[in-house]
């Protein structure tokens, strides 16, 4: 289920507030993208806060998942604060070749 890896990915501990927008968003993106065609939306976005839940005090990023669902949910409806992450550079080959 990807809704279960979703979740995981986000739980990775403190991130700084920048970082957990980031994200929050792409596992908005994700969750959103992996949703079937005639799903029933407010049923899977309900679903999806449930399990998220118990891990909003120790993760900052899902608690950013978590908020963009309830706002998916408000009337009326409004766009959400989504974009994708700014490009930056990670350290290339010399960063993975450190990291093994």
């Amino acid at each position: 289920m990807l809704l279960k890896r979703t979740i995981s990915q986000l739980d990775i501990g403190y991130v700084c507030p920048d970082r957990a927008t980031e994200l929050g968003q792409l596992g908005y993106m994700q969750w959103l993208g992996a949703l079937k065609p005639m799903a029933h939306y407010r049923e899977e976005a309900m679903q999806a806060y449930t399990a998220a839940m118990p891990f909003i005090a120790t993760s900052p990023a899902i608690a950013v998942f978590c908020d963009l669902l309830l706002a998916s949910m408000r009337v009326p409806i409004e766009p959400l604060p989504l974009a994708l992450p700014r490009k930056l550079r990670r350290g290339g080959a010399r960063a993975r070749r450190a990291a093994t």
